[in-house]
């Protein structure tokens, strides 16, 4: 009868501690109530040129001519083939390196400032300066290094290289294989550097709300922290929790068999 006892007590154990750890539906669904904003205006964003952005900038028009002067001459460099390049000269286009006051020496123009615009104002600018030497001028703007990390919960932390002039949160987060069972969806912190201050935002990614937030696009070199749900217990031991409570139920109904 001992054993049996010791069974019950064991199962009991066994269904409460599944009955905890279940996580509750509202923890893990992305956008909930989503379908009351189906109506809403989402908020547009442009990312700001930052100091250490890496810019391409090219300038060109009907005639290439009267361009060249505005565009900096491209650098041979020589291939190598032993990091699997094909041996020959390559031609590399030079970048413009945002300075720490926000300023690229250009071509003709002299010193812009670009720290703080918009790519929308940027192309402004150009058109404005470049009106008294082109006509109908066409401005390409493109940052080099853009990108943001993502650590913590996930599936893949990483640095991710950002090939457009934006990405989303939810487009970071699958990037990096999506966030694990133990994440905690309803703090993800995003650190992010305006005008060399470092300021912190919290996100709730099972609100729908959270798109309308200024950190749901991303600026460059954002970090993101996704924290776990239990910050004390990790997810290795509430694994051997569970796995030692299978076992000891395991052994007491063999016990109870054998008797």
């Amino acid at each position: 009868m001992k054993y049996f006892c010791l069974s019950k007590s064991a199962v009991f154990f066994f269904l409460m501690l599944l009955f905890f750890s279940c996580t509750p539906k509202k923890n893990i669904l992305y956008y909930q109530n989503i379908d009351s904003m189906a109506s809403a205006k989402l908020n547009s964003y442009e990312i700001r040129i930052q100091p250490d952005d890496l810019l391409q900038i090219n300038i060109s028009a009907e005639d290439p001519k009267v361009t060249a002067p505005f565009n900096l001459n491209p650098v041979n460099v020589v291939g190598n083939e032993g990091q699997g390049q094909v041996g020959g000269n390559k031609s590399v286009i030079n970048d413009y390196l945002v300075d720490a006051d926000g300023y690229i020496n250009f071509p003709e123009l002299g010193k812009l400032k670009l720290g703080g615009l918009t790519r929308t104002e940027v192309l402004a600018l150009f058109q404005k300066k470049l009106g008294a030497y082109i006509k109908d001028p066409i401005i390409t703007v493109r940052i080099q290094n853009f990108k943001v990390a993502v650590q913590g919960e996930v599936n893949g932390a990483s640095i991710i290289k950002v090939q457009s002039d934006r990405i989303t949160l939810i487009e970071a987060l699958t990037q990096a294989g999506d966030l694990k069972t133990t994440a905690n969806r309803k703090n993800i912190l995003v650190i992010r550097e305006i005008d060399g201050v470092k300021s912190f935002f919290r996100v709730d990614v099972t609100k729908s709300d959270f798109i309308n937030s200024p950190y749901y696009y991303l600026a460059q070199n954002d970090v993101i922290y996704v924290e776990p749900k239990n910050r004390t217990i990790s997810p290795d031991v509430t694994l051997v929790t569970t796995i030692s409570s299978l076992l000891v139920t395991f052994v007491s109904f063999l016990l109870v068999i054998a008797k």
